[in-house]
């Protein structure tokens, strides 16, 4: 029986030569490759679907506006989740080991937390450049150009990057000689409930409420807007408005929803537990839940757009290889 036992069951390390190694959980069960499989599945469509966006606003000129130019800010922080950002956690999902280093370890979560911070903050960008375009669309141009919409967005940047610094700092997981680890092959982030307090306020509290509240007069205005159509046009024309209304609504509402989806459970339960690793279950989860994030926003933000379809058909086909194709006139005047 000790026999037997003992060959059934196997002690596996992340360096065998390393005395001081942690033990490597292996996840090879068929459920587990199969999340495998649909997580890496998610990180390439990820990757794809914001570099489509990129591409499609970098190139043609016809696309070169404010508005768009915060979406191209979200889609490369959300790039950056989709190639750095999950296949980290795919990698330490699948045994539980890290390979790389301290140092690897310390930048790949910075780089992580970095691209969601900035991810949620052009969130916040594109709900101002909606408030304003709504509320006052005469003086919109004027007061909305590509020169401060590109102040706006390297400040977003530089405010998301310093506040991770802050955080990662003062929770010792920002310099090499911070890092304190159990056993070799470790790589956890212990988050101090003092930040997980503040960083409840900075990265959701605050910007979820100034998402909210523009978004529900941005849909006010729009159904004030809509009324005043509809009450100097004909009985045919206020179906199509009543329509547009209807589909401005549901965009909203699918907008709300999805971030309010992703980002809520984690924060509730990081809050109800008493200590909070990235090693944790909960974590691993609901952080998976806020990358997927960054997999909806180029669908909610360009793909429902004619805009995208038609670029996309422009970079599939290779036209935009043809020397006036940054010219190409698409679908819309105006996004």
């Amino acid at each position: 029986m000790d026999i037997s036992y003992s060959l059934n069951f196997t002690v596996q390390y992340c360096f065998p030569g390393n005395n001081a190694s942690c033990r490597k959980q292996v996840r090879s069960d068929p459920a587990y490759i199969c999340l495998f499989i649909f997580l890496s599945c998610i990180s390439v469509c990820t990757v794809i679907l914001n570099l489509l966006v990129i591409i499609s606003i970098s190139h043609f000129k016809q696309l070169h506006t404010p508005t768009n130019l915060l979406i191209l800010s979200l889609a490369a922080a959300d790039l950056l989740v989709g190639l750095f950002g999950m296949p980290m956690k795919i990698i330490q999902l699948k045994d539980s080991c890290w390979y790389f280093g301290d140092t690897a370890c310390s930048v790949s979560e910075i780089i992580i937390s970095y691209a969601m911070t900035s991810s949620l903050y052009n969130l916040v960008l594109i709900a101002v450049d909606r408030y304003i375009a709504v509320s006052d669309p005469l003086h919109y141009p004027t007061r909305i150009t590509v020169c401060k919409t590109s102040l706006f967005i390297v400040l977003s940047w530089s405010f998301s990057l310093l506040y991770i610094i802050i955080f990662f700092y003062f929770n010792d997981h920002l310099l090499q000689s911070q890092i304190i680890t159990s056993c070799y092959g470790e790589c956890v982030l212990n988050v101090k409930y003092s930040w997980l307090i503040t960083d409840l306020f900075v990265s959701f509290l605050a910007p979820c409420s100034v998402i909210l509240i523009l978004y529900s007069v941005i849909f006010n205005a729009a159904r004030q807007q809509a009324k005043a159509v509809r009450a100097v046009r004909h009985a045919e024309k206020k179906k199509k408005e009543s329509a547009s209304e209807t589909k401005a609504a549901r965009t909203l509402g699918l907008v709300i929803f999805v971030y309010l989806s992703c980002w809520i459970p984690f924060y509730i339960c990081s809050l109800s537990i008493e200590k909070m690793t990235t090693a944790t279950i909960a974590w691993t989860v609901f952080g998976w839940l806020i990358c997927i994030n960054s997999s909806l926003n180029p669908l909610m933000y360009a793909i429902f757009y004619p805009w995208f379809r038609t670029s996309v058909n422009f970079i599939v086909s290779c036209r935009i290889f043809e020397s006036s194709s940054s010219s190409f006139k698409l679908i819309q005047d105006r996004f």
